[in-house]
């Protein structure tokens, strides 16, 4: 097995899979990425912690007997990052798993590992499909990846619940202290569907999902798993299995309150107000009465407290309400 590829090129699609890896894998063969070679000058690239799997497609220069082989991960990584953009060769001897390395005026030799050994990619029956693009998914993460929840015994709060309906698509985050739905009209689907999706694929994703806004991700799934495809990407990852709470129970359907304030404005406020609160609760209060917001904190330990007051577009009585000020 050999071939020829640009540095900045392989080290472009091993950062785009890299960070899917554990650093506490249970199988060995998960700390190595593995490399699929075809005819056609075409390079396949994996990476894999079981949950979540993801490969990368990308063109070399020069291809001769096709194979597969898993090479050391971090040792690759390294040596990639420190090539300016040059060739680099591959040299495989499939029978002693010897991978030698030719850069500019330097030789490198590391040893691979059987390629029979990296996790099968499971294929998936009976999917539903539907096309999003790069600019709702990074709105739709970064609006919820930052209320899932941490607490092992809960897994289902620990990720995104997705639900697809004919006319819209619901992305929900919850740690049980605080709630978000956020809701897109511009997912059409023909099949009703709920599932949950883990919080580090998602992560992922976010980090290699291409700077054009209106790309289309086609995202499959079933049962089991979702496979996200984009460019020369696939990622699939297993579904969180377990019943969602009832989230729309806390939701109030009729609400007299509405407070309407800059959010540019309220948000300075809100960073100025919490360094004199309490260390313990990060509690902020917030006083509505009329047309204005008034904002206290304080720390009874130190003897600290601030009032900050902003205007704002209010309907309903007047209202004394606490937040923590980390949410």
């Amino acid at each position: 097995m050999k071939f020829i590829i640009s540095s900045a090129s392989l080290l472009k699609s091993l950062q785009k899979i890299s960070g899917v890896m554990s650093s506490s894998n249970t199988l060995p063969i998960l700390d190595d990425f593995l490399f699929e070679l075809s005819e056609e000058k075409s390079l396949k690239i994996t990476a894999s912690d079981l949950e979540t799997t993801v490969s990368v497609v990308v063109q070399v220069d020069m291809a001769e007997n096709p194979g597969k082989i898993a090479i050391p991960a971090r040792m690759l990584l390294d040596i990639t990052k420190t090539f300016p953009n040059i060739p680099v060769t591959f040299n495989v001897d499939m029978d002693s798993q010897e991978i030698q390395l030719l850069a500019g005026e330097g030789k490198y030799k590391l040893i691979g590992h059987n390629s029979d050994e990296f996790p099968q990619i499971p294929k998936l029956e009976n999917t539903v499909s539907v096309t999003l693009n790069t600019s709702m998914l990074v709105n739709a993460f970064g609006k919820t990846l930052f209320a899932t929840g941490t607490d092992e015994l809960r897994p289902v709060m620990s990720g995104v619940y997705c639900e697809i309906e004919e006319d819209h698509m619901n992305f929900v985050a919850t740690d049980a202290h605080k709630l978000v739905r956020y809701r897109r009209h511009d997912v059409k689907s023909d099949k009703s569907a709920s599932f949950i999706l883990p919080k580090k694929p998602l992560n992922h994703l976010k980090n290699i999902m291409p700077d054009d806004p209106e790309m289309e991700i086609k995202m499959d799934y079933n049962d089991t798993n979702a496979v996200f495809q984009f460019d020369d990407v696939t990622m699939v990852c297993r579904l969180i299995d377990g019943k969602y709470p009832n989230y729309e129970a806390v939701i109030p359907t009729q609400n007299p309150y509405k407070l309407v304030v800059n959010r540019k404005n309220l948000l300075d406020s809100l960073r100025r107000v919490a360094i004199f609160g309490s260390k313990s609760t990060h509690q902020v209060r917030f006083k509505i009465s009329g047309q204005e917001l008034v904002l206290t904190a304080e720390d009874i330990d130190y003897s600290s407290n601030a009032k900050e007051r902003l205007s704002c577009n209010y309907s309903g009585e007047d209202i004394e309400i606490g937040f923590n000020s980390k949410f």
